[in-house]
This record gives C-alpha cells, structure tokens and sequence, in this order.
C-alpha cells in the first residue's frame, strides 16, 4: 500500500512571535512549535510515522513563510528510502520565504537504501530581501551492516536529488547502484558513500565582503577537521555560498555542517546558535 502525504506550513510574525498553522494529510505532519532562543524563532519538527518511505510513496511539503518570520525546520531521525519492487518514492518540498523572512532547513540526513528507486526535490523561492540556511546529507546504503547501495543482487537502485534556487542554482544529480565510475573515481564519490551540502542563500545579490567573510570561516573551520581532505566551500554566484563534503560515515559530516553551520549563523544574522538537541541524540 502506497502513501500519499502532504504537508502545508504557514509561518507569521505575530508581535514578537513567529507563530505556524499547519494542515496535513495523510502520515505527515509537525510535533508542538518550540521557542528555545526565544519568541522570534520557531522551531519546527517534520514527523513521518511510518518511519520510511517505500516504492509508489509520494511526501509533499509546502512551506510559506510571510515577512518577517523565522523558521528552523528538522527532523527527529533520518529520512529512509527502502527497497522498491519498481515504483518510485517522491520526497518534495517547496519553500516560499517572503521579504524580511529567514528560513533554515536543517534535516537529519537521508539513506538510500540498497535496491531503492527514489527522488528527493527541492525548491526555495526567496524574495529579494529574504534569507536561508539549508543542508542536505545524503548516505548510500548500510556499509557498516554489510548492506551497500552498490549491490550487484539490486542493480535497478537509484536516487535522483535536486536543489533548485530559482535563478541562482539549479543541481540535479542521479546515482544509480551500477555507476561504479561516479561512485569509486576521485573526480566521483572517491570511494566515499556519504556527502553532504551547506548552502546560505540571500533573494539579492550578497556584498562581496559579506561572502567572502563566510567563506574565510568556512575554510578556516574545515581545514582544522578530519573532512579537510574531502571539503570545499565556494560561491559561484553572488546569491548563494557552499560548503561541500564526503565522508565514509554521516557523524563527521554533521559535525562539520553543524560546526560551520553555527559560525555562518553569527557571521550573516549576528544570531548565536541553538543546535537542535535531536541532531545530538
């Protein structure tokens, strides 16, 4: 039996309070709005019940959020793509951040299971004076409980991403179980089965100096981790900034994002930051 589950969030500043209705249907929906920095910031946690996301399941994620609200969306677990008979699984989600709005989506990470045929797409359209953080982490397969993407019993496995700023940065990538040239080549995932992206992205152009600020942290941060060798940060446009990683596990690579994650947040709205206790469980 398929799944079919949406998501509407709609997020306003209500005095000094960022506040959230919500509707859904189906096995999606969000736990209590958390304030634990303060009224102006609303912590939101996605829940999916089922606890994964087989074959022929579609999850639809609608997200506003109106001028001046704040909001920091996370999961309280990985997102899991199980094995498929041949239909796909869709994750979407689709942000609207408003002017003088600030969105961080800041999920947990997703696993491919091996033998899974899935999608995961999405889109922020950010008004000129609107503002994000996200990140994505993506791990392939159980390689620690012998359970590899790239297995040759399910060679049909394939996950298909895409991160769409309308405008400033379209990527849509597929990694399919028998691409060993993208998986094992060092111009690839060098071996790897984890990665991971941080972006920050502005609805206008960024001042060079402010860009560059987050990229000298950025690199001065990672060259001290044990990722040093597998990460870069750069801004191909002037929207948006991007740390990249892979690792052979999903702790270090949270530990970088989350560490670096943490000083941008300082550095771009003199915020300090308020890790979600989830990413430490």
């Amino acid at each position: 039996m398929s799944w079919l589950g949406q998501l509407n969030l709609d997020y306003r500043r209500d005095g000094e309070r960022t506040i959230a209705l919500d509707r859904h249907t189906g096995p999606l929906r969000v736990l209590q709005r958390l304030y634990p920095e303060g009224p102006g910031v609303c912590h939101h946690v996605l829940v999916h019940p089922p606890g994964g996301i087989v074959g022929g399941d579609v999850l639809q994620v609608d997200a506003h959020l109106a001028c001046g609200s704040h909001a920091l969306i996370t999961t309280p677990g990985a997102t899991r793509f199980y094995r498929s008979a041949g239909e796909e699984a869709q994750q979407t989600l689709h942000a609207r951040v408003d002017d003088d709005s600030r969105l961080e989506w800041l999920p947990l990470e997703t696993i491919a299971y091996r033998g899974c045929v899935a999608s995961n797409r999405m889109r922020f359209d950010l008004a000129p004076r609107a503002e994000m953080f996200g990140w994505d982490v993506l791990a392939l397969g159980l390689p620690a409980a012998g359970e590899p993407f790239d297995d040759p019993a399910h060679p049909h496995g394939r996950y298909t991403q895409e991160i769409d700023l309308p405008g400033v940065w379209l990527e849509r990538g597929t990694v399919t179980a028998t691409d060993q040239l993208l998986l094992d080549s060092p111009l690839g995932w060098a071996g790897h089965r984890v990665t991971g992206t941080l972006w920050f992205a502005s609805g206008t152009p960024l001042p060079r100096a402010r860009r560059e600020a987050l990229l000298d942290a950025a690199r001065a941060l990672s060259a001290d981790h044990a990722l040093s060798a597998t990460c870069g940060s750069t801004s191909t446009h002037e929207q948006v900034v991007v740390l990249r990683a892979l690792a052979p596990r999903v702790e270090p690579l949270m530990d970088l994002l989350v560490t670096v994650w943490s000083q941008w947040r300082t550095l771009a709205w003199d915020l300090a930051p308020c890790p979600s206790r989830l990413w430490r469980t």
